[in-house]
């Protein structure tokens, strides 16, 4: 791997590009530009498109960026720029792929060294930079092979030296979720959206992008990621999720105050709301409801604040509580606290195996199955 350097100084960056829509000479309207500098691939404008191709064009570019979300797109983003700015400092060049380059880079990021101010990075950082590096030489029409010696060998040392078990999120209870809507005030508008989030959050087992992408009703705006029904027996949520389309019925509650579907009823009624996104931005001092949807990230900070408000875990530090809620709590909360058979909880979380549910499941008890009696010790 040491002759890298060598070969990678005197390695000259091709430029690539798929086949245009065009016959003329041009680019295509997925290709992106191959710049080592960029973080990631843009899309190219198609100035040579035919007239009769344009708006065909536009769609396939509306297309491209729907293939992922837009948080995934940053971390793309984020990754290939961390992975540029380190071959520009060790004098190697990003394109075309080289996977002992690949190799050297992890190995960086596990030891730390990918700049004096880096810590080593975590065993799932480093495997979601490799991705992020595999899709971004994919937009590029380029090839990384993960499975080289190069790359692998190095990554199951990296797992073997560095693995440990994932940090999992603090699961918020029923009790806990009730706590923390009493830290809201119920007569402001920002108050009421934020009672509604959380349990329809809580109640659906909604990730926090599923909650910020819902509609009042289908087919209303091109951004959404779903929609409600309201029916006399609760909310029909239908979700596109990372498994696909799921519908998740919310149920009304045993009380006004608790019930998810009285709180997204209450809301919709006082902020006026008629189609569209779903939650919404508060402006105007907390008196007016905008347009634009909340950003996802609003979820988790609702989730934090109200905890740290509420007194959740209050036998820790405030430092510690900080880092054990998100917006996971409230997914993580409805598995550990719903006293039914697992396989319904499955399905309204969307898992694909009964084994991802259990690990949502933080405060089961594990040990309601003895194996050991069984056993007959």
């Amino acid at each position: 791997m040491a002759q890298i350097i060598e070969q990678n100084t005197e390695t000259h960056v091709k430029e690539t590009s798929a086949p245009s829509l065009s016959t003329a000479p041009g680019r295509d309207v997925s290709a992106p530009e191959l710049s080592g500098e960029s973080p990631l691939p843009s899309l190219a404008v198609q100035d040579q498109t035919p007239a009769h191709l344009a708006s065909l064009a536009d769609r396939a570019r509306g297309y491209v960026e729907a293939a992922s979300s837009a948080n995934t797109r940053k971390a793309y983003a984020a990754d290939w720029k961390h992975f540029s700015a380190w071959c520009r400092r060790s004098n190697l060049a990003p394109l075309p792929p080289h996977p002992q380059t690949v190799g050297l880079y992890i190995t960086a990021c596990a030891s730390g060294t990918v700049d004096r101010s880096t810590k080593a990075n975590s065993v799932s950082t480093i495997e979601r930079r490799l991705s992020s590096l595999s899709w971004s030489y994919a937009q590029r029409g380029l090839s990384l092979d993960r499975k080289d010696r190069h790359i692998a060998t190095v990554m199951a040392g990296i797992r073997n030296s560095h693995a440990r078990p994932p940090v999992q999120k603090e699961a918020v209870m029923a009790e806990d979720i009730i706590a923390m809507l009493e830290t809201l005030d119920r007569g402001t508008l920002r108050g009421l959206r934020d009672r509604a989030m959380l349990l329809i959050g809580y109640a659906g087992g909604l990730r926090r992008s599923e909650i910020v992408g819902l509609d009042l009703g289908r087919d209303q705006t091109e951004d959404s990621s779903g929609w409600i029904e309201v029916l006399d027996k609760g909310l029909l949520v239908t979700v596109r999720g990372k498994t696909g389309w799921r519908e998740v019925e919310v149920g009304r509650g045993s009380s006004d105050p608790t019930c998810p579907v009285v709180a997204v009823e209450t809301w919709i009624r006082f902020a006026k709301l008629a189609k569209g996104p779903l939650f919404r931005r508060v402006t105007g001092k907390g008196k007016d409801v905008g347009p634009d949807r909340l950003n996802d990230k609003e979820v988790a900070r609702l989730v934090k604040s109200t905890a740290l408000a509420a007194g959740v875990r209050g036998d820790l530090s405030e430092s510690e509580r900080a880092l054990r809620f998100s917006g996971h709590s409230l997914r993580a909360g409805l598995a550990s606290s719903a006293e039914v058979d697992e396989r319904y909880v499955q399905k309204q979380l969307g898992h694909a195996s009964a084994e991802m549910t259990r690990r949502y499941q933080r405060r089961r008890d594990r040990f309601r199955i003895n194996l050991t009696k069984a056993a007959g010790l």
